[in-house]
């Protein structure tokens, strides 16, 4: 392969890489819609799911931005009467990542009082979208 060849191959790389980074990027941390329900069975938790919804995260110890994301849901829960934050560790658990296809930490999950999956977030969630979305969940904007 001539040198000329090999850099322009080079350089195609790293601009498919560059793309593809982008893309996750601009990706991560927006809110989806999802469906499927959940128990505290289906997270292998022994904590109840809150009674008007729960942030569920899906994390690991070596996770960077999961303890951030941590504080922020359970700051949200604190400010919402009926609210849970829950944790699962995914190293604990991890049929509970093949069951719901979790492939980055953190995930999150809003689930509402009827155990419906409302929302997932791949990535640390963005707060506004999410305290948005919390609010539409428990019933409008000024639902306290």
């Amino acid at each position: 392969m001539s040198p000329v060849a090999a850099l322009a191959l080079l350089a195609a790389l790293v601009l498919l890489a560059t793309a593809v980074g982008l893309v996750q990027r601009a990706r991560a941390g927006r809110l989806r819609s999802a469906s499927g329900t959940v128990t505290a069975a289906d997270l292998g938790v022994d904590a109840p799911l809150g009674a008007r919804a729960s942030l569920v995260q899906f994390s690991t110890p070596t996770c960077a931005q999961c303890p951030g994301t941590a504080r922020l849901l359970s700051g949200l829960a604190a400010d919402h009467p009926g609210v849970v934050h829950l944790e699962v560790d995914l190293t604990r658990h991890p049929d509970v990542a093949d069951r719901f296809g979790v492939l980055q930490t953190p995930t999150t999950l809003l689930v509402d009082a009827g155990r419906a999956v409302r929302a997932r977030i791949g990535g640390a969630p963005r707060r506004d979208a999410l305290e948005h979305e919390l609010r539409t969940v428990l019933g409008g904007p000024d639902a306290r």
